[in-house]
């Protein structure tokens, strides 16, 4: 991509749309800003999608508790690369993503996305931290 590389869109503007998009709860409108051909991986669960068809229809089929909600916390690119940092719940589930997006043309062709679980920090290490609250951590 390097010196050639022209959107009609910046990075981050299609990454911000692609999370507007998802907070519709109309998985199937994400299409807008996706290549017909996105791959996205999750590399926690050593899983990768492919195609539009295949995202949406991930996206409606997994099991919710209630519309799900997104919180933009930071959000920035640079060329055709993006990064944002958003909580996701349905209510019942709080989760926490990362996603990283590779923009080709005005479309987001590739997006990894870690999920990391929560957990209590080891006990080894409570003398040299303080504890984070919501406000500080942006849940």
């Amino acid at each position: 991509m390097g010196e050639d590389f022209a959107v009609t869109d910046s990075a981050a503007a299609l990454a911000r749309r692609f999370w507007e998009l998802m907070a519709t709860n109309d998985f199937g409108s994400v299409a807008e800003v996706l290549d017909p051909h996105v791959v996205v991986d999750w590399p926690l669960t050593r899983e990768r999608i492919r195609g539009v068809d295949n995202f949406v229809r991930i996206q409606n089929e997994y099991p919710a508790n209630g519309p799900w909600l997104f919180t933009i916390h930071r959000l920035f690119g640079d060329g055709p690369e993006a990064v944002s940092d958003v909580s996701v719940s349905d209510g019942v589930v709080h989760s926490r993503v990362i996603s990283f997006f590779t923009v080709d043309g005005d479309r987001i062709a590739e997006l990894r996305e870690y999920w990391p679980d929560e957990y209590e920090p080891p006990d080894n290490r409570s003398h040299l931290v303080e504890p984070l609250d919501d406000s500080t951590t942006g849940s």
